[in-house]
């Protein structure tokens, strides 16, 4: 059965879609990894932040000659990006005067006298009426990408005879910035459309503008697959649900009891100023997520969210 699949994967077009790739990891002087710091592709608002272990992992669909990162505490740092695809980076940070003290984050965090949690409640007061909730009409452009990937390579894979002759299969080798695992992608669906709305009639309309799939162009059972799986989604939702399970929002009344929240950073973002909340779960082996999100500091939306 797997050489089956080997082979089937063999005839899969590949091709690259990211243009920058950066991976590697953020340190301080003593050589200990430094957790949640922010790095970004430099005069952009696309970034990603260090897991526990210090590690990173971002890409973007524009090219960037190197990336800022910083965090509270340390000197902000930047570092050039020689090549397009850049692995196995190392930065080190040096702490910065500014502060007596360096507070890491870790473990479970208090709920109470918690100025993440604060913010959590104004989010909660304010999300009637933010989103689209907020106009009697509204259009925008939306972008959708559904990817599937094979997670299980590694060096055996690679240096398997059934590859013999055919290493650049491994080219478009990618990172995931969650669990610093190696994957291949095998497919990609990619669908650009116009929205149009109206609240007072509750009606919706939606023209496609364009629609793309690689990998599996000519298999209509995996494409129909791809648009039963995928569904609209509201992050103030008290429950998000994937495959018949529910997951309780980060940003909802749910998450509360769910997650530890950290107040790592503030920014702005497309000249809106914004504070960074982390967030990660309270017990182990529990239906949740990890990452990090961006709220406004008036309106207390979210800006930005990764799940």
């Amino acid at each position: 059965m797997k050489r089956l699949l080997l082979f089937f994967l063999l005839l899969t077009p590949l091709f690259i879609w990211s243009q920058t790739k950066a991976g590697g990891i953020v340190v301080d002087e003593e050589g200990d990894p430094v957790a949640f710091a922010n790095v970004i592709f430099k005069g952009s608002t696309e970034g990603a932040i260090t897991n526990e272990d210090g590690l990173f992992y971002l890409e973007s669909s524009k090219e960037y000659n190197s990336l800022i990162i910083s965090f509270i505490g340390y000197k902000t740092e930047e570092l050039e990006l020689p090549q397009k695809v850049n692995y196995n980076l190392r930065v080190v940070m040096l702490q910065g005067e500014q502060l007596d003290e360096v507070v890491v984050y870790m473990g479970k965090q208090s709920k109470k006298n918690n100025p993440a949690i604060d913010i959590l409640k104004k989010i909660w007061a304010k999300k009637k009426i933010n989103g689209l909730r907020m106009f009697n009409q509204y259009q925008y452009d939306k972008y959708e990408k559904v990817e599937f990937d094979l997670n299980s390579i590694d060096s055996a894979m690679m240096k398997s005879k059934l590859f013999k002759g055919m290493e650049f299969v491994f080219q478009d080798l990618d990172t995931s910035r969650i669990t610093g695992k190696t994957y291949l992608p095998i497919f990609l669906n990619e669908t650009s459309s116009k929205v149009y709305g109206d609240n007072i009639l509750a009606q919706t309309k939606e023209d496609v503008l364009g629609n793309k799939n690689s990998g599996f162009s000519n298999n209509q059972a995996i494409i129909g697959f791809v648009k039963d799986l995928y569904s609209e989604y509201d992050i103030y939702d008290k429950y998000l649900k994937f495959f018949d399970k529910s997951f309780p929002s980060p940003v909802s009344e749910a998450g509360i009891d769910a997650y530890n929240y950290v107040l790592s950073d503030s920014a702005y973002i497309e000249n809106k100023w914004c504070y960074h909340i982390i967030y990660y779960p309270r017990r182990k082996n529990e239906l949740t997520f990890k990452g990090d999100f961006w709220v406004n500091d008036s309106t207390f939306a979210i800006k930005k969210i990764n799940l």
